[in-house]
C-alpha cells in the first residue's frame, strides 16, 4: 500500500541524506515542512516541484541507486577495506569481473574473478530488469593514498576512489610534551608602528617571536584567505572568495624584494601623501579595508610592473610558480574579470558566467596584479611557518566552513554547491529566529563523485603551512542545517555528508602535513560527532563561557585532555563583557530578549559569577562588576585552564587587559563594526603592559608545572 505523497517525499528524502526531522537545542523534536523539504531536494537535483512529484522522483532515486553500479568513494582504514559493493544487472555479474587498482605511487594491481561467486548483498528488480549486489573484496595492508580502482564486466566499465587513510589525525605538536599554550588575535586587529594601518604577516611573525620569549608554542589567527573588499563584499573572514588563495590584504609590503629594485613604487612610498594616508590609517580605530587596500595595491602593483618587465630570476621564479599552481593562475584570470565586470560573476555574460574566460575577457594589468599578489603571499606565508618551525612555535589557522556566493570557488565548481540553498542554524537560546550565514553549501554527493578534489585542495592549502588547523563549525562534516532560497532560517533542515569520508581525507591530509586537527565543536552537536572525533584524532573545543553552570561545586565542567581549552572565541564576548553583563544588554537591543528575558539572563549570570569565584577557590565573592572581582575570576580561570590536562591552552590576548568589546556579534551586519575592531593596544605596547607578560607567564609556569 502506498504511503501517500507526504510519505513518499520523506522516504525520498531520506535516499537524498535529508533529515525530515531533527531535535533542536531544547531537545524539542522539530519537522521539517513540506515546503521545504520540496525546496532542498530540488536544490539537491531531485526531480521535484510540488509534493505530488514525490512518487514518480522516488521511483527514479531508487532506479538510479542500483545503476550507478558500486559507490564512488570507499575508505580503506589503515590500509583495510572488506569489500566494495557491485550492483549490476544478473547477465553482467554472472560474467569474468576485471579488477585493476592505480595506487597513488604509480604501482597497479590486477585481479580477475567470477561474477557468479561473488558473495550476494541483496536483489532487486530495475524496471522488470532484475539486479544482483555483491561484493568485491580488495587487496590487504594498501599504501596510505588516494588509489584508483577500475571494474570492468561485460559492457561495462565502473571506477570508484579508494582513500587508505590513518584512523586517526597527526598527533604530534609544537612542545608536545604537555605543556602546550599559545595566545589568539585577529591579525587584521593586531598592529604595530609599522603597520599601514592592521596588522600584516610581519606583525604575525613579530608576536609569533614574543610569545616564543615567554615560553609559548603557537599563535592562532582568524581565516587568512582572499577576500572581496569591494561591494558587494563583507570584511567577515568567514566568508573568503577562496579557501585556495590567501589574502594579499596581509602581505608585508616593505619585505618585499622587489621595492629596493622598483624607483616608481619606493617614490609612492616616500611621498608625504602616501605617508599622510598611512598616518590617518593608523589613527583609525577601525580597519578601513577599502581604503588601506587602495593604498597597498598603488604600491604592489608597481611592484608587479617591475617584476613581470625585469625578466630577472624574481620573474622567472614567478612564472615557474604560475605554472606549478594552474588555480593561482585561473584565480587571477577571475579576479579581473570581475573587475573589468563591475559586477557579481552570477550577473556576467554567459561564457564568462558558466566559467569561460579568455585573454579579451579582462585587463593583463589586473591578471599580472593578481598572479603576482598570490605568488607573493605563498612565499611569505612559506617562510613565516619555516621561521616560526625555527623558533619552535607553530602557527594555528582557521579553516571557515563556507565561501562567498560570488567568489572564486563557486564560480569554478559551480555543481560542488547547493545553490539554491544558504548554510546556517537553526533556532536557539541565543539566536532566537536562526541563523543564515549567507554561503552555499557544498553538495554532498557530487562531492563524492568529484573524488573530494576540491575539499583536498583546502586542506592542503592550510595544512602546509599549520601546525594546527581549526576546523570551523566541524559538525558541518555530518551535517548541515540548510535554508532554501527564501524561507526564513527557521524553515531550514538538515543535509547529512559522508562523514566518515570526510574523517579519512582529514587524516591522510593531517598526517601527510604533519598538522593537528582541532574541531570547533560548540553550539548544538549531534551526539555522534563528538566520539567520531575521538576515533579519529580530533582535537575537541573546551570554551569556559560554554562550560559554566551554576552549581558552586561544579561551576566548570571537567576539561578534557583531547581538547583546545580557552575563555572564549571570537564569536563571544571578551571575558569582562560577559562578567559584566554586557552581552546580555546587546542582546536587548538586537531584540533577541525582551525585558523580562534579559532580567532572568542577568539573575543566571550573577549566578555563574557567584559559582565560578566559589570553584576557582575564592574565599568570598564580589557581588558588583567590579574590577578587582572580574581581574581575580580571570586570572583563576586561566590558572585553571593551564593546570588542565587540555592538550593545549589558548589565550585570547585581549583578555590580559580585559577588553569588553567583542570582535564580532553573530547575526548582525552593517549596523555592528564586526571584523573590524583594532587592537586597543600596539604590539610595542603589549611588550611593555605588565599584566600581559604577567599572566602569559603563570600560564606558562603552571602549564609546564603539570607536566613535572
Amino acid at each position: 500500500m502506498s504511503a501517500g505523497p507526504r510519505g513518499d517525499l520523506l522516504h525520498l528524502a531520506r535516499l537524498y541524506g535529508v533529515q525530515t526531522a531533527y531535535y533542536d537545542a531544547y531537545h524539542r523534536r522539530q519537522t521539517a515542512h513540506t515546503e521545504a523539504l520540496v525546496a532542498v531536494l530540488k536544490a539537491l537535483g531531485a526531480p521535484v516541484e510540488t509534493l505530488h512529484d514525490a512518487p514518480e522522483a522516488l521511483r527514479e532515486r531508487r532506479q538510479e541507486a542500483w545503476r550507478l553500479g558500486t559507490e564512488p568513494v570507499a575508505v580503506a582504514w589503515e590500509g583495510e577495506v572488506t569489500h566494495v559493493e557491485l550492483r549490476l544487472p544478473l547477465e553482467q555479474m554472472a560474467g569474468p569481473v576485471a579488477c585493476q587498482l592505480q595506487l597513488e605511487g604509480g604501482e597497479t594491481l590486477r585481479w580477475a574473478l567470477d561474477g557468479s561467486e561473488l558473495p550476494t548483498v541483496r536483489a532487486a528488480s530495475v524496471e522488470g530488469v532484475p539486479y544482483r549486489a555483491a561484493r568485491v573484496a580488495l587487496p590487504p595492508a594498501l599504501p596510505w593514498g588516494y588509489h584508483q580502482l577500475t571494474i570492468e564486466v561485460p559492457q561495462r566499465q565502473l571506477q570508484a576512489q579508494v582513500v587508505s587513510a590513518p584512523q586517526k589525525a597527526w598527533a604530534s605538536i609544537v612542545g608536545a610534551d604537555g605543556g602546550v599554550w599559545g595566545v589568539f588575535m585577529p591579525l587584521y586587529s593586531l598592529h604595530s608602528e609599522g603597520s599601514w594601518g592592521s596588522g600584516d604577516l610581519a606583525d604575525l611573525e613579530a608576536m609569533m617571536t614574543w610569545v616564543s620569549t615567554l615560553g609559548g608554542s603557537l599563535v592562532a589567527t582568524l581565516p587568512l584567505l582572499a577576500a572581496l573588499i569591494d561591494e558587494p563584499g563583507t570584511p567577515s573572514p568567514y566568508m573568503p572568495a577562496s579557501r585556495l588563495m590567501w589574502n594579499e590584504f596581509y602581505l608585508d609590503v616593505p619585505g618585499i624584494p622587489e621595492l629596493a629594485e622598483c624607483p616608481s613604487a619606493r617614490e609612492i612610498v616616500a611621498s608625504p601623501a602616501f605617508r599622510d594616508e598611512v598616518g590617518a590609517l593608523r589613527r583609525e580605530p577601525l580597519v578601513d579595508y577599502h581604503r588601506q587596500m587602495a593604498l597597498k595595491r598603488r604600491v604592489l602593483e608597481e611592484l608587479a610592473r617591475c617584476c613581470f618587465h625585469s625578466g630577472h630570476e624574481r620573474y622567472r621564479e614567478l612564472a615557474r610558480f604560475a605554472q606549478a599552481h594552474p588555480t593561482a593562475a585561473d584565480y587571477a584570470r577571475f579576479r579581473a574579470a570581475g573587475e573589468r565586470e563591475r559586477a557579481p560573476w552570477p550577473q556576467w555574460p554567459r561564457p564568462l558566467r558558466e566559467g569561460t574566460l579568455g585573454p579579451s575577457d579582462y585587463d593583463e594589468e589586473a591578471r599580472r596584479y593578481h598572479l603576482y599578489v598570490q605568488w607573493l603571499a605563498h612565499r611569505q606565508m612559506e617562510g613565516l611557518a619555516r621561521r616560526a618551525g625555527e623558533q619552535g612555535m607553530g602557527l594555528c589557522l582557521d579553516l571557515p566552513t563556507g565561501v562567498h556566493p560570488h567568489g572564486y570557488d563557486v564560480w569554478r565548481h559551480q555543481d560542488l554547491f547547493i545553490q539554491e540553498a544558504s548554510a546556517g542554524a537553526p533556532p536557539d537560546a541565543v539566536f532566537t529566529r536562526g541563523q543564515d550565514w549567507g554561503f552555499a553549501p557544498l553538495h554532498p554527493e557530487r562531492l563524492r563523485r568529484q573524488g573530494y578534489g576540491y575539499y583536498v585542495s583546502c586542506l592542503r592549502h592550510h595544512m602546509r603551512h599549520a601546525s594546527v588547523l581549526r576546523i570551523d563549525h566541524v559538525m558541518g562534516l555530518h551535517r548541515l542545517f540548510c535554508i532554501p532560497r527564501g524561507m526564513e532560517a527557521s524553515d531550514g533542515v538538515y543535509v547529512r555528508y559522508p562523514a566518515e569520508e570526510l574523517y579519512a581525507i582529514i587524516a591522510l591530509e593531517s598526517y601527510r602535513n604533519r598538522t593537528v586537527v582541532v574541531g570547533e565543536d560548540l553550539g548544538t552537536v549531534p551526539p555522534q560527532v563528538r566520539p567520531a572525533m575521538a576515533r579519529h584524532g580530533l582535537h575537541r573545543s573546551y570554551v569556559v563561557q560554554y562550560e559554566l553552570c551554576t552549581s558552586p561545586g561544579g561551576a566548570l565542567h571537567r576539561v578534557p585532555a583531547d581538547a583546545v581549552a580557552s575563555m572564549d572565541t571570537h564569536d563571544m564576548p571578551p571575558f569582562a563583557a560577559f562578567w559584566q553583563g554586557l552581552d546580555i544588554q546587546d542582546r536587548r537591543e538586537q531584540g533577541l530578549l525582551d525585558e523580562a528575558g534579559a532580567l532572568e539572563e542577568q539573575g543566571l549570570r550573577q549566578s555563574q559569577r557567584e559559582s565560578l569565584l566559589a570553584f576557582l577557590g575564592e574565599s568570598g565573592h564580589v557581588s558588583d562588576s567590579g574590577a578587582s572581582a572580574q581581574e581575580a575570576a580571570l586570572e583563576r580561570a586561566l590558572s585553571f585552564l593551564s593546570a588542565s590536562p587540555a592538550r593545549v591552552v589558548m589565550v585570547n590576548l585581549e583578555n590580559t587587559w580585559l577588553e569588553t568589546q567583542p570582535q564580532n556579534r553573530p547575526g548582525t551586519g552593517d549596523e555592528r563594526p564586526n571584523w573590524r575592531r583594532k587592537a586597543r593596544h600596539s604590539l610595542e605596547e603589549l611588550r611593555r603592559l605588565p599584566q600581559v607578560a604577567s599572566l602569559l607567564r603563570d600560564v606558562d609556569r603552571t602549564r609546564k608545572g603539570r607536566r613535572a
